[in-house]
């Protein structure tokens, strides 16, 4: 349940940032990256910051 979390909220704010970056401004497209660039840290390291914020709301594995 956690991961589908995960990889839901990071496919949507990378949605939601190419949309903004085409109707609002070209430099959503950070976001974009910032967030591709997190999911590749976490690949590396097996550590992944919104894994332990969801677990402080509550999300249960």
């Amino acid at each position: 349940m956690l991961h589908r979390m995960i990889k839901g909220i990071a496919g949507s704010f990378i949605l939601i940032s190419l949309a903004l970056s085409i109707y609002v401004n070209q430099n959503w497209l950070w976001f974009t990256a910032f967030v591709g660039a997190n999911l590749f840290q976490s690949s590396l390291t097996n550590w992944c910051l919104m894994e332990d914020i969801l677990k402080k709301l509550g999300v249960k594995k």
